[in-house]
């Protein structure tokens, strides 16, 4: 089996969890409940979750998934974004969709998937990243809101999310050239049109991911820290994921020994800068010769 067969699986099962979340009503349903049965769902269905499923109400654009325990319940008023990622053998699909019960959030939940469609339709080889961003900026404006112009997709590869290469939402000088048979995540943010357009750094951190395996003065805290690489290797995790082997107060505390020792980064929640709502909407995709594989479709 090749990487584009890895790829295809994992599209598969990430688009089948991305569409049943779509239609399911988690109106009264906490955070934990929606990761937990998403995460199942992909890992009964033949993949591996590439990070946490990412359950981002209101104005937080991304990088929020539930702690243990997570009470946070939906309300029918709610703008939730989920995004998904699936991994086979490390190759990773990404896909992202946003729900809302209230109707009067349909337009700004449409234009993220607008944008996206767009973007895709442009999005082929040697297509510039810059006119790819321009295209979602200039969609997202006639539609009477605002880009999140410092979140971007990306470049992906085994075991790696954030593979080097942005697809910005907004135009920008400089850039790249898709590549052929080069795998990407496209992911227009949207906001209000009195939002700030901006993101920022919440104090939040509930996504973990190793960046070093630089031994630590600690045994266990090396023993913990190698646990850890061969359940994820670069891939990012949460805390709820490590309770079937640790309690919750050892996994914190040699947790924190290797974020005090930099040897796992913490991501940060991302807060729209004015507290504005904010949609996403997201495909990964494969350049070919012939045509756009949009391979979460």
């Amino acid at each position: 089996m090749n990487s584009f067969d890895d790829y295809f699986r994992a599209g598969k099962i990430a688009s089948v969890v991305r569409d049943h979340a779509k239609t399911m009503d988690y109106t009264g349903k906490s955070l934990e409940q929606i990761c937990n049965l998403l995460e199942s769902e992909i890992n009964s269905r033949g993949g591996k979750p590439a990070f946490p499923v990412n359950v981002s109400l209101n104005e937080i654009a991304a990088h929020y998934t539930a702690e243990p325990n997570d009470s946070t319940v939906v309300t029918n008023s709610d703008i939730l974004k989920i995004d998904i990622g699936v991994h086979i053998n490390g190759f990773i699909a990404d896909t992202a969709v946003t729900v809302s019960y209230d109707p009067k959030h349909q337009l700004i939940i449409s234009t993220a998937e607008i944008a996206l469609q767009e973007a895709i339709r442009l999005a082929k080889p040697n297509a510039k990243a810059s006119d790819i961003g321009r295209v979602i900026e200039n969609t997202i404006n006639r539609f009477g809101f605002r880009p999140i112009q410092n979140l971007s997709g990306h470049s992906l590869d085994q075991f790696t999310i954030h593979a080097g290469k942005s697809i910005p939402n907004i135009w920008t000088t400089g850039s790249f050239t898709l590549s052929l048979n080069q795998t990407y995540a496209i992911e227009p943010f949207v906001t209000t049109k009195d939002g700030q357009g901006i993101v920022y750094e919440g104090k939040t951190r509930n996504i973990f991911a190793i960046v070093s395996r630089k031994p630590t003065k600690d045994k266990d805290s090396n023993a913990f820290l190698q646990k850890l690489w061969n359940r994820f290797k670069t891939l990012p995790f949460a805390m709820r994921w490590i309770l079937d082997e640790h309690n919750e107060a050892e996994a914190r505390k040699f947790l924190q020994v290797l974020l005090d020792r930099k040897n796992v980064y913490s991501y940060p929640i991302l807060v729209e800068g004015m507290g504005k709502m904010v949609t996403q909407a997201e495909h990964t995709i494969i350049p070919s010769e012939n045509d756009t594989i949009i391979i979460t479709k």
